[in-house]
């Protein structure tokens, strides 16, 4: 690790690289003093740009103090071991068209990258075939991955010795992913031989998945060498080891975000360790001693901080979420799970498990096999260790407060994405104007302190209602009301701040069409992998939120009886907050139709000003419109004075090419099934065309009826006919048949050429509804939207694995239609998602063989997922929100 940081391959941001280096200095001199600091680092080399970064380091250093060299070195593996890059060796290449890439491999796959950038990943159960012809790399993909299409990809390498090193790689790694037994040599060729000989000589990752589940994993105690440490009398002291810094500690009291790619968390800790691990472990220095093997991995004697959760947590690999959402697969480490390892000595605790960061593969078909998946891994849940679980308070309305705490969590997340991750992007571009960034953070960074404060407040009750904090506390903690009405009386300070809200949308709007290097920055910043929705939606949830607390309030009001202790305080908080919601109700309204039409203008192309004034949105929707070539797919966009009707581009980020409009003044709908022989279709007749669509089932035909007639009822009645018709924002005019068709023509054509590997680009939100509707055949209105916006949860649930009996804990953060998957409630960016829309939600039958309680089943087609929560409460809330 030391070697890669310092030659420069472990790739990573400064600050992540200064944090490494910190822990580091601290692992080999001990506790913070600047004098030794400084002569280590000036005689020691741990980074490339060490002196550019050395105050950083020493800065970071002195907040270790306590820290033994032991915990140093975890820290270290910690923080490594989710770097997006850890582990990624570059290997130059050159695509078809000539331009430079890199290729890589990895347990997920085979990934290209241009520069630092990933832009394809080719998974390995999708490759059918490696091999190399001279300097040319060659890749076979499965049929059913490249259809009619190219089925070989080329690139080719600057010699054949690296090209056949690197063919040698991924044959390893293929084979080991594959491969169910391990490769029987080929005999030797009498007189003549052709090919290379090189064959895969391990076992396969099946084989040793099998090992593991039948002999067990040894886990031989870890020594650490003598170094130059100086240990503080605090620290020699104490018996219990200090809890080491975390992400959030160390970057953002600074109030700039450190990389997305890195996060990393410190876990809580507060088991008595012996006296003598606290003292470095001599041993004779060998110059030539081997690090241990990677079976045998760091043990610290430690144990959580808190009794077992009946959620488990099991490792997660990451998947990236610039890659197609519907693809990110859940990936669970093969690793031997902790929890039935045998022997005297404790095993690391769950949440100091190592597991790796990883990206699915690419190549299946979108939204058709979302996946949430397991690769051999025996990471369960142990029916011994049922008994031994956590006993949560069974009070209902401690859950009910349970859950204001795991939302307000993914709120104060919510608000970092503008109030620390984008400020710091317009920050370092000086892409902002100074009107707008005080108009925007003078208005959301006091709504983001007070929220600060709440959250903290929440999770000591909590603490307090559980028995973390006092085992025997009774009464007044085992209440939420008093907290609730204390900040909610405090909230109504904030009024003036929400009503600003639709000012500063309507700016912020209007100067990233005014100012392109304020629309790059945006552009760039919703790419990234902390903005997993779009950016100003992000804006709307303070006013959302306060819906959330009427909302369960008014469930807390419900549960209590009017004599209970509690009830009293929880009707003032409701009385309050209900005064708050009332004055911005007709706000959020305006705001929430604002933002979804921003929204479409940045995804649909071919159309300006769809956010003109008076104007607002009603579904959107995939139809099949009937042409001259049979049944189109085609999506369609409803508003209060037109309908739009698209078709899916071919560009890099997904975007829908605007074929059409009708407007809706003089408009009329009727069913035609019997007169086309279509089943489910109506005929749409307007001033300017006919058209013919086909929904997918009787419900949606009726959805898109009844609003379609509502809508043309509305428009009659409107004064003011509105003149904005798409005529005047279409820059591709198609209003007459022949051009429409021709236009359709050319954008299948353009569907169906060949694919490089820089072509195949996902976009990052393909989670957005237009894009699920599209490949789930589906609609949403907004009604549907603002149902969604009362129907927000988060909090931990246990993902069943698909081939074991096992169960994976995750946080999980549902919302606009999608549940997002993180590691822990911590992380900045979600793993993975799945969008909802199309799923059924159900119990378990008896032939899916699950015997445990509180499960849910989630379906879509052939795609099942079951979902366990840990009460009664949390499993009605979840079935009743999805």
């Amino acid at each position: 690790m030391k070697r890669d940081l310092m030659e420069g391959r472990l790739i990573c941001t400064e600050n992540t690289g200064a944090l490494l280096a910190s822990h580091l200095v601290q692992s080999e001199i001990g506790d913070y003093d600047g004098v030794a600091d400084r002569d280590f680092l000036r005689t020691t080399k741990l980074l490339p740009y060490q002196e550019k970064v050395q105050e950083r380091i020493m800065e970071l250093h002195r907040r270790h103090l306590g820290q033994t060299p032991a915990e140093s070195d975890f820290q270290i593996l910690e923080i490594a071991r989710k770097l997006e890059m850890y582990g990624v060796r570059f290997h130059p290449a050159a695509d078809r068209e000539g331009t430079k890439i890199n290729l890589a491999v990895a347990h997920m796959g085979l990934q290209v990258f241009q520069g630092n950038t990933k832009i394809n990943t080719f998974n390995w159960s999708k490759i059918r075939k490696l091999s190399f012809k001279r300097t040319r790399f060659l890749i076979k993909l499965h049929p059913e991955v490249h259809g009619p299409h190219q089925d070989t990809l080329e690139f080719m390498m600057a010699s054949r010795d690296q090209c056949k090193i690197f063919w040698k790689i991924c044959v390893e790694y293929h084979s080991f992913f594959r491969l169910f037994d391990q490769p029987q040599p080929k005999s030797k060729a009498i007189l003549f031989t052709r090919g290379s000989s090189f064959r895969y000589s391990g076992r396969t990752q099946k084989q040793l998945v099998d090992y593991v589940r039948e002999n067990g994993a040894k886990r031989t105690p870890y020594q650490r060498r003598n170094s130059k440490i100086r240990m503080s009398a605090r620290s020699l002291a104490s018996d219990v080891p200090k809890q080491s810094l975390s992400f959030n500690d160390s970057f953002r009291a600074q109030g700039s975000p450190s990389s997305a790619s890195a996060s990393f968390y410190s876990s809580h800790i507060s088991s008595v360790l012996p006296r003598r691990e606290l003292q470095p472990q001599p041993h004779p220095a060998t110059p030539n001693r081997s690090p241990a093997p990677p079976q045998q991995q760091l043990q610290l004697p430690v144990q959580a901080a808190t009794p077992p959760s009946p959620l488990k947590e099991d490792p997660v690999k990451a998947a990236s979420p610039s890659h197609f959402a519907f693809q990110d697969a859940l990936v669970d480490s093969p690793q031997h799970s902790p929890f039935t390892s045998k022997g005297p000595s404790l095993c690391m605790s769950p949440s100091f498990q190592m597991s790796t960061l990883s990206l699915p593969g690419q190549a299946s078909p979108p939204l058709q096999s979302p996946i949430l998946s397991e690769v051999g891994s025996n990471a369960r849940l142990e029916e011994d260790e049922e008994g031994r679980r956590k006993r949560y308070p069974t009070d209902k309305a401690y859950f009910i407060a349970k859950e204001i705490l795991t939302t307000e969590r993914t709120y104060l997340k919510d608000l970092e994405v503008i109030t620390v991750w984008f400020r710091s992007a317009v920050i370092k571009e000086n892409a902002m104007p100074e009107g707008l960034m005080t108009l925007l953070f003078s208005n959301i960074d006091p709504i983001y302190e007070f929220h600060r404060g709440f959250l903290k407040e929440l999770d000591q009750r909590l603490a307090l209602w559980e028995g973390r904090s006092n085992a025997h506390a009774k009464g007044d903690y085992q209440r939420i009301g008093d907290v609730m009405l204390r900040n909610m009386c405090a909230l109504k300070e904030f009024t003036s701040f929400l009503q600003k809200h639709d000012e500063v949308l309507t700016e912020l709007e209007k100067a990233s069409k005014r100012l392109k290097k304020l629309e790059t920055v945006y552009k760039e910043f919703e790419l990234q992998k902390v903005c997993y929705l779009p950016l100003n939606t992000f804006l709307l949830k303070p006013i959302q939120r306060l819906m959330h607390y009427k909302l369960i309030l008014e469930r807390l009001c419900k549960h209590y009886s009017p004599s209970h202790r509690d009830h009293d305080d929880c009707k003032e908080a409701l009385k309050e907050v209900a005064e708050i919601a009332t004055q911005l109700q007709s706000s959020l309204i305006r705001l929430e139709n604002f933002q979804k039409l921003t929204e479409l203008q940045r995804d649909l192309i071919g159309i300006e000003n769809l956010t003109a004034p008076g104007r607002e949105f009603i579904r959107e929707g995939c139809l099949y419109k009937l042409t001259k070539k049979g049944l189109q797919q085609r999506m369609f966009f409803l508003f209060s004075d037109m309908l739009l009707y698209t078709s899916k581009g071919v560009t890099a980020t997904n975007q829908f090419k605007v074929h059409g409009q009708l407007p809706l003044h003089g408009m009329i709908v009727e069913e035609s099934e019997n007169e086309w022989s279509v089943p489910h279709c109506f005929t749409i007749y307007s001033a300017q065309r006919t058209i013919v669509v086909a929904a997918s089932s009787k419900v949606e035909m009726g959805k898109w009826i009844e609003d379609l007639n509502l809508a043309i009822d509305m428009s009659k009645k409107s004064q003011e006919k509105s003149s904005i018709f798409l005529d005047d924002g279409l820059t591709d005019h198609s209003n007459r048949s022949s051009d429409e068709v021709s236009l359709e023509q050319e954008s299948e054509d353009d569907m169906n050429s060949s694919r490089t590997s820089l072509e195949n680009q996902t976009h990052h939100r393909a989670n957005t509804t237009m894009h699920v509707c599209w490949h789930r055949n589906t609609s949403v209105s907004m009604s549907d939207h603002s149902q969604a916006v009362e129907n927000q949860l988060s909090g931990y649930l246990l993902r069943k694995f698909k081939n074991s009996n096992g169960w994976q804990k995750l946080w999980v953060v549902f919302t606009n239609f999608c549940l997002f998957f993180y590691k822990t409630h911590q992380d900045d960016f979600p793993l993975a998602s799945l969008p909802l829309l199309g799923y059924t939600v159900s119990i378990p039958e008896e032939s899916d063989s699950i015997h445990k309680d509180y499960v849910f089943k989630l379906q879509f087609k052939s795609h099942v997922y079951f979902f366990r929560a840990e009460s009664e409460y949390t499993f009605e809330r979840y079935v009743t929100c999805f």
